[in-house]
């Protein structure tokens, strides 16, 4: 969500290469990745609200520079709007501020995607190229060539069992994130940093704060942040915080940052901004590369850094999401080739992944959800057992062919015939069936994988997450075997996780759309 406008800027009026560079990057990849993954990636277009006629000017040509440089990857031109057509876009965008009036917007278009799913859509996809895919499992040190100390494999812990296995490899790829300097430090306890972790805090607030097909970015807040607010899988996100942070397993927003983004985004908004709105918020680290002189995580550039600082031991960090394949200066491409390299491997054929559909983007279309809605019907069990049919209402089929792509009948199967189709939880399309579906093909191994990791539920709506929570792990129990200890456990572990998420202090709301 939200490409480059800031990198774009600072590009340009502070000369940096590695910025523009960074920009141009992200642009052209963009539009591959909505091409490749069209189920779960989007164009949405941001508006930019404007409260004197040099701020018009300003982002209207600063907009249309960024048309410049997307090219012939453009989505779809930057335009001005007047006051009136504005607020009929955008219903909730205030025309007075604080001693200053509304003097029209500017909208560019950008790229939205479902990141939980893309993520998951990755590691499938791979599998089915024949990767070995598996995950809960944790590298416990490297295994070395007695003669040239070169890194030939390591000893990893999967903890799910606690059984400990060796596997070797000519070149180990360091793809950890944050936590890449930790597995440096393991082939060499001196290892210099790399990593400089930046805190990106997000709240999520209901429907009504954002039409569903528009964003609002503000350009230049108090501090001189960007701060946006985009509608985001039935909901609406705003965001975002910048700013130095420790690195750990489960990191938390601070309650004066979430007061910060309601107040930024207050100031734009006819809407009473309340605390109490706050349906789920938390917080992200940044894997940022550092340079040793700067001073604060902003004047990093997001750009990515692929290096061999020690011998069968590539490591990859810093980037962004956007741009994680990108065909020329990619990351997983260099990545790759850096790979290539230190171990003197011969690879049968270039690189295929700039026009290789995901797993469900091939064949797909933005009316796939038709299908499941005239073919398929949702069984449900009520309290008393009884088994009774509910239709598949549109919300839901939409849903699920943007989930799923064209794999969402299998899902819609599942609900139809195992009696799996109710709703997880009140105000949400997500379906019993998923739960079983992602147990069985796309390594949902726990409670917390289904809501943070398969789907985003966690995310969207902590209550809700927390009241879908013994039915998940009903179902989980049920495809994986687990015990009554294991399923207490489940439940500990996941009502720990959203304990992140603020939501002893987040709102409990319901919309009424969906039962």
């Amino acid at each position: 969500i939200r490409l480059g406008v800031r990198y774009l800027e600072k590009a340009v009026f502070n000369l940096d290469y590695g910025q523009l560079k960074l920009v141009f990057h992200a642009l052209e990849e963009r539009k591959q990745v909505i091409e490749n993954a069209p189920h779960l990636c989007h164009a949405l277009p941001c508006m930019t609200p404007c409260f004197n006629w040099f701020e018009v000017v300003y982002y209207w040509m600063g907009l249309k520079m960024y048309d410049l440089v997307a090219g012939r990857h453009i989505l779809h031109l930057s335009r001005y709007y007047s006051v009136q057509e504005s607020i009929e876009l955008f219903p909730t965008l205030a025309r007075n501020g604080k001693d200053k009036s509304l003097r029209g917007t500017v909208v560019y278009y950008d790229g939205q995607m479902n990141d939980s799913r893309l993520n998951v859509g990755l590691a499938c996809s791979a599998a089915l190229a024949g990767a070995a895919v598996l995950n809960h499992a944790e590298v416990v040190s490297f295994l070395k060539d007695e003669g040239s100390e070169r890194i030939i494999g390591a000893k990893i812990r999967d903890n799910l069992s606690g059984q400990e296995f060796e596997t070797y490899a000519e070149v180990v790829v360091n793809a950890a994130g944050p936590f890449c300097d930790s597995v440096r430090k393991m082939a060499n306890k001196d290892a210099q940093s790399m990593i400089c972790p930046s805190s990106g805090v997000h709240v999520v607030l209901p429907d009504y704060y954002s039409p569903e097909g528009m964003g609002l970015i503000v350009p230049k807040t108090k501090d001189g942040r960007v701060v946006f607010m985009l509608p985001w899988l039935g909901r609406t996100v705003a965001g975002t915080t910048d700013s130095n942070t420790s690195i750990t397993a489960l990191p938390e927003p601070h309650e004066d940052e979430i007061q910060f983004i309601l107040d930024a985004i207050c100031d734009y908004l006819n809407v009473k901004v309340r605390r109490t709105d706050v349906l789920s918020a938390w917080s992200g680290i940044r894997p940022l590369a550092m340079d040793p002189t700067a001073k604060n995580t902003e004047s990093i550039s997001r750009d990515h850094v692929v290096c061999e600082d020690f011998p069968g031991l590539v490591t990859i960090t810093g980037g962004k999401w956007t741009t994680y394949r990108r065909i020329i200066f990619s990351m997983a491409e260099d990545a790759v080739n850096a790979a290539i390299k230190s171990g003197k491997l011969s690879p049968r054929n270039e690189c295929i992944t700039g026009n290789l559909r995901l797993v469900g983007g091939d064949g797909w279309e933005s009316s796939s959800f038709t299908v499941l809605a005239q073919q398929y019907v949702r069984m449900k069990k009520t309290h008393g057992g009884k088994v009774v049919p509910g239709v598949m209402d549109t919300a839901s089929a939409k849903h699920l062919s943007h989930a799923y792509g064209t794999l969402a009948e299998r899902v819609a199967t599942i609900a139809q015939n195992e009696t799996l189709g109710k709703r997880l939880a009140h105000g949400y399309p997500y379906l019993e069936a998923e739960v079983a579906y992602c147990a069985r093909n796309e390594y949902c191994e726990s409670a917390i994988d289904f809501i943070a990791r398969r789907s985003r539920l966690a995310f969207l709506d902590t209550d809700a997450a927390g009241r879908a929570l013994p039915r998940i792990i009903e179902i989980l129990a049920k495809e994986h075997n687990w015990d009554r200890s294991r399923q207490k456990q489940e439940m500990q572990k996941a009502r720990e996780f959203l304990e992140t998420f603020k939501s002893s202090k987040n709102a409990q709301f319901h919309d009424g759309k969906h039962k």
